[in-house]
């Protein structure tokens, strides 16, 4: 009797594993279930990985058997519908690839211990192995850039008709027409019986929609992390450049900006992306009112052109000044009138306007406003006496109108300020 070669011993060992196809099937599959935790899903799902599994197993058991290209095999049906539903569920792309990697490795295992029952010269079997070894790499790479590139399209396309609804639904909660709430929660992935806390992410460069989504779920997760949140934030995009967030957050929550800013900073970039907040409110009603505050926070900053990375609709002036911005040319000629050269944009008339607030709140204390400033009470009547010669009257004459333009001033800069002599 001849020699077995190394190509009989391949054959001989796939048509003897293909009868117990079924058995091998389940035990990978509970294998894979075991080992990569995002894979162990409801019933549907456990169906369609088994279906997947059987039908790669027996792609490479025939392709060992009977000698078949890689470009006449047709991949598993089944392979792209569970690339597709893992795409749905928002399961990696790096356990779908794990799983194919854990398959190879488990299918080489059996085929080797196959391959050691079945006697052949050393020859044949290292031949063998050699073509067992190839086949299976071979075919691993060619179904994981399929359904790769199955898992790709479908996320995209689930996120996009997913995203749809729920900027919808985000709407619809603005807007005050949303009548079943439980619906509206499903819908959003997010709670609504909570306290919000409500942001705005922006950057100046639009890029790609994609890439800003990704910043601003990155940026609004590590400030979830540093407001208490145990609960993912609702990260709505709005346009390449911005997007909404909501933050369920304790009720007596008062958010440390600089912190914020602290951590936005190690998120990566550039662009950092810019944050406004509102402020802390329960319920579907306060779902729209901390959004609106955050709207108001992010349009004061953006027309002040503040540089600062986070703007909370807390902070001393910020309420008044957003109601300034929707007239600006009314402001900037009010501004004007009622401070005279104390408006001026340079840095000798803004220190007279920065130490004048502080002075007014501080309740025109110049030993107050010297501690504030870690300045000498004395440099502190010097500069009240020189806002007072660049105003052209007492600062006592018209006090709250003069501290008004001053919080104006202080917020909107140069959109309100006028141009230096």
């Amino acid at each position: 009797m001849a020699e077995r070669s190394g190509a009989d011993l391949v054959e001989t060992v796939a048509a003897a594993l293909q009868p117990r196809l079924p058995d091998l099937t389940g035990a990978l599959r509970d294998r894979l279930a075991t080992r990569i935790e995002e894979l162990d899903g409801d019933a549907a799902i456990i169906d369609l990985l088994y279906a997947s599994i059987e039908g790669n197993i027996d792609n490479i058991l025939n392709a060992l058997r009977h000698d078949i290209a890689l470009d006449k095999i047709e991949p598993p049906s089944a392979a792209f519908e569970y690339a597709r539903r893992l795409a749905q569920r928002g399961v990696p792309v790096s356990a779908l690839v794990r799983a194919y990697r854990l398959g190879q490795q488990n299918l080489l295992e059996l085929v080797f211990a196959e391959c050691e029952r079945i006697p052949a010269p050393p020859e044949a079997r290292t031949s063998a192995y050699e073509r067992v070894v190839q086949v299976t790499f071979d075919y691993i790479d060619w179904i994981s850039q399929r359904v790769i590139t199955v898992y790709e399209e479908e996320r995209e396309r689930w996120l996009a008709e997913r995203n749809s609804a729920r900027v919808g639904r985000v709407d619809e909660l603005i807007a005050g027409t949303v009548s079943d709430v439980d619906a509206a929660e499903t819908t959003l992935g997010y709670r609504l019986r909570v306290t919000h806390l409500g942001a705005v992410l922006w950057v100046h460069e639009t890029g790609t929609q994609g890439d800003q989504l990704a910043r601003f779920t990155r940026a609004a997760t590590v400030i979830a992390e540093q407001l208490g949140s145990t609960r993912s934030p609702l990260v709505i995009p709005r346009d390449r450049a911005t997007a909404w967030a909501w933050f369920a957050v304790a009720e007596d929550v008062v958010p440390d900006l600089t912190g914020i800013a602290a951590v936005l900073a190690q998120t990566g970039g550039p662009p950092v992306p810019r944050v406004a907040l509102g402020r802390a409110a329960a319920g579907v009603e306060g779902f729209r009112r901390t959004h609106r505050q955050a709207l108001d926070a992010q349009q004061v900053a953006m027309v002040g052109d503040d540089p600062r990375a986070v703007t909370g609709f807390d902070e001393p002036g910020l309420k008044v000044a957003a109601l300034l911005t929707h007239d600006l040319d009314t402001t900037r000629a009010w501004v004007r009138e009622t401070l005279g050269d104390l408006a001026r944009d340079d840095e000798q008339h803004e220190r007279l306007r920065h130490t004048l607030l502080l002075f007014f709140q501080n309740d025109s204390s110049y030993t107050a406003t010297a501690e504030a400033m870690l300045m000498h009470k004395n440099s502190v009547k010097y500069r009240i006496a020189s806002a007072e010669k660049a105003l052209g009257r007492s600062i006592s004459s018209d006090r709250q109108a003069i501290e008004l333009a001053l919080t104006a001033c202080h917020w909107l800069g140069r959109a309100v300020l006028a141009a230096s002599a």
